[in-house]
C-alpha cells in the first residue's frame, strides 16, 4: 500500500437510472468531479474516482417494459451508454460499477444488510404511502402538492403518487437523529454548499421517522437483490444503490481497496444533485453508522441544470445530449462551461449559445488568442529561439496555486476567474509593453527576449492552472508554449472559434 502520508481522496458520482439516455444535466456532475480528481492527481494526492450505473430500479423495469425489451438486457445496453460518456467527455475513472453485473456489489449489499440486522436496526411491519416511482420514495401526505388540477403529486417530478400498501422491512433511521445532527452541524460530514447543509439540518431537527427498505418481489417486478432469508421481498433500490460506493471496494469480502480507500481514506466525497440530498446526507449516513462504518467527509451538492427553465430530466423527456454537444463543439467548450458558468446553489438554464459565447470569450480570444500573439513575435522576431527558466509576471503570481485550491473546495466558478483574471493581466501586459515594437529595435534584442520569455511563462502557467479543466485544450497550449532544444514549434490555432448552427432548441 502506498504511503499513508500521501493525502488519499475518494470521489464518487451518484449513479442514475438506466431508463434513458444520459442527458446533460448528468455530463454536468460527471465534469465536476473529473475536473477535482484530476486537479488533486495533479498536486499529488492519491486519488480513486468511482463511476456506475443504478440498475435495480422500479423505473428501469417499466421503461423496459414499454420498449418490449428483456430488463437485464435493457439495463445493460442502457448502462455502457453511461459508462461510455468517458470518451467524449474526457473523464478519468478509475472504476465503474453496473449493480446489477458487477459481482462484488451483491455480497456487499448483503453484508451490509445483515450489519443492520444483527444491530436490531430493521423491523418488519405493514405501511400504507404515497409512492413516487420516479423517487423510489414514499412521501408523506404533507409532502405532497398539486399540480394542475391534478392532487398528490410528488414535489420533485411534479407527477401523481401511487397509494401502496404492503408489509416493508424498516430501517430506524429515528435511532440515528442525534448522531447525524451532531455529524453534520459539527462538519465531519460536511455538506456544501452551506445551503444544502442547512437543508439537510432542518429535515434532520424536524423529526426521523424509520424508512421503509424493502418492497414485495411482485411490485419490483421479480428485479433487484433479495431480502437475505425472506424471499418474498427485495431490498430497496436506495440501499442497494447506496451500497455502490463501498462495494465497488470490495465491502463484501473485506478487499484491501476497502480499507484502503474507505476506511483509511483522508477523504470520502460524494457529488450529487439536489434532488438526492437527503439520502447522501441522511439515510446514506445512518446505514453506515448501523454497520459501525465511517461516514462520508463531505457531500457535494449541485443544483440542476436547466432548459427554457425546465429541469433537464430522462423521465420527462427534458433532454439534451452530451455526446451531440461535444460533437458539435467539442469537448473543451462543455467542460469550460460547466466549470466557469454553472451556478453552485442556483439551477442554470443552458443554451448552445452561451456554451459558445463563454468557450469563444475565454478560450478563443482570451489565452488562445495571447498565446499566438506571443508565439507568432517569438518567431518574427527571434526564430523561434526562447529563453528558458522566466518567471511570468508579477500580476498572476501563484495563478496554479490559486486555482487548485478553489478546485479542490469544488469552487469552480472562482477556478475559471482567477485563470481568467491572469489571461487579462497577460493580455494587458502584451498591449502595454508592446513587444512588436520593441522588435523594431535590434539593439533591444536581450529586452525583447526576456519580455517574451516571462510572457510565454505566463501563458503556460495559466494552461498547466487549467488543466485539470480543459486537459485537451491546455495541453494543445503547452505544447505550443514550450521550447524543444531551446525553439517554439510555429504558431497554429489552440481553439478555433465556434459559430452556431441552426439547432432548434439546444
Amino acid at each position: 500500500m502506498p504511503s499513508s502520508a500521501v493525502p488519499a481522496t475518494y470521489v464518487t458520482v451518484a449513479i442514475p437510472y438506466v431508463n434513458a439516455d444520459p442527458h446533460l444535466g448528468y455530463a454536468y456532475e460527471l465534469v465536476q468531479a473529473d475536473v477535482v480528481a484530476r486537479s488533486r492527481r495533479a498536486g499529488g494526492d492519491r486519488v480513486r474516482f468511482l463511476g456506475g450505473t443504478d440498475d435495480y430500479s422500479l423505473k428501469n423495469v417499466l421503461a423496459a417494459e414499454a420498449a418490449g425489451e428483456d430488463t437485464r438486457e435493457f439495463v445493460a445496453r442502457l448502462a455502457r451508454r453511461f459508462q461510455a460518456l468517458a470518451g467524449p467527455l474526457d473523464l478519468t475513472f478509475d472504476d465503474f460499477i453496473h449493480t446489477s453485473a458487477d459481482l462484488r456489489h451483491q455480497p456487499a449489499v448483503e453484508r451490509l444488510w445483515r450489519a443492520a440486522l444483527e444491530r436490531g436496526d430493521l423491523y418488519r411491519r405493514h405501511y400504507e404511502g404515497n409512492y413516487c416511482v420516479g423517487c423510489e420514495l414514499f412521501y408523506d401526505d404533507d409532502a405532497l402538492v398539486a399540480v394542475d388540477s391534478r392532487a398528490a403529486c410528488c414535489p420533485e417530478h411534479r407527477t401523481p403518487t401511487e397509494r401502496v400498501a404492503e408489509e416493508n422491512w424498516f430501517f430506524r433511521l429515528s435511532r440515528y437523529e442525534a448522531q447525524l445532527e451532531a455529524l453534520i452541524s459539527s462538519d465531519r460530514l460536511a455538506i456544501r454548499p452551506e445551503s444544502f447543509r442547512r437543508e439537510a439540518l432542518s429535515f434532520i431537527r424536524a423529526g426521523l421517522d424509520d424508512i421503509s427498505v424493502s418492497r414485495s418481489v411482485a411490485r419490483a417486478r421479480g428485479w433487484g437483490i433479495p431480502v437475505p432469508d425472506d424471499p418474498s421481498q427485495t431490498i430497496y433500490v436506495w440501499f442497494d444503490a447506496l451500497t455502490n460506493y463501498i462495494s465497488a471496494l470490495g465491502y463484501g469480502d473485506d478487499h484491501d481497496d476497502f480499507r484502503e480507500w474507505w476506511l483509511g481514506a483522508d477523504e470520502r466525497v460524494h457529488v450529487i444533485g439536489k434532488g438526492i440530498l437527503r439520502f447522501h446526507a441522511v439515510s446514506w449516513p445512518a446505514f453506515l453508522l448501523a454497520a459501525g462504518l465511517p461516514v462520508p467527509t463531505r457531500v457535494q451538492v449541485h443544483p440542476y441544470l436547466t432548459v427554457d427553465g425546465m429541469k433537464l430530466s430522462k423521465s420527462s423527456g427534458v433532454t439534451v445530449s452530451p455526446v451531440e454537444i461535444v460533437d458539435r463543439y467539442g469537448t473543451d467548450a462543455l467542460r469550460w462551461f460547466f466549470a466557469r458558468d454553472v451556478a453552485e446553489t442556483a439551477d442554470t438554464d443552458f443554451t448552445a449559445q452561451r456554451l459558445i459565447d463563454r468557450a469563444n470569450e475565454d478560450l478563443a480570444n482570451g489565452l488562445g488568442n495571447a498565446t499566438n500573439r506571443i508565439v507568432t513575435l517569438v518567431h518574427r522576431a527571434c526564430g523561434g529561439a526562447v529563453r528558458e527558466g522566466a518567471e511570468p509576471i508579477a500580476e498572476t503570481a501563484g495563478v496554479g496555486a490559486s486555482v487548485a485550491e478553489a478546485i479542490r473546495d469544488f469552487r469552480l466558478r472562482d477556478a475559471t476567474r482567477v485563470a481568467v483574471e491572469a489571461i487579462d493581466a497577460l493580455n494587458r501586459n502584451i498591449d502595454a509593453t508592446k513587444p512588436w515594437a520593441i522588435a523594431k529595435d535590434p539593439a533591444r534584442i536581450d529586452e525583447l527576449r526576456e519580455l517574451l520569455a516571462r510572457q510565454l511563462a505566463t501563458a503556460r502557467a495559466v494552461a498547466v492552472a487549467i488543466e485539470p479543466i480543459v486537459p485537451t485544450f491546455a495541453q494543445r497550449l503547452v505544447t505550443q508554449l514550450s521550447a524543444v532544444d531551446g525553439r517554439l514549434s510555429e504558431p497554429r490555432p489552440v481553439f478555433t472559434r465556434l459559430e452556431r448552427p441552426n439547432l432548434g432548441r439546444a
